[in-house]
């Protein structure tokens, strides 16, 4: 089935199918892991941005000019 798909998409090189399978790859690896990970562990990072009991900055670390 894949060599008729194949011929009929014209002059695909190797390349072109190399990067397909990589892409596929990459994306099914991140895939498993996404669907794997522990619903604790996805609720933590979600609300990582919004959790303010450790503050990255305070006033008398922050060098930066104003």
């Amino acid at each position: 089935m894949f060599k008729y798909i194949l011929e009929g998409a014209g002059n695909i090189n190797w390349m072109a199918i190399a990067s397909l399978l990589t892409f596929m790859a990459v994306f099914l690896v991140s895939a498993v892991m996404a669907f794997r990970s522990q619903p604790a562990f996805i609720d933590k990072m979600a609300n990582m941005p919004l959790d303010d009991s450790t503050p990255s900055f305070n006033a008398e670390n922050d060098r930066h000019e104003k």
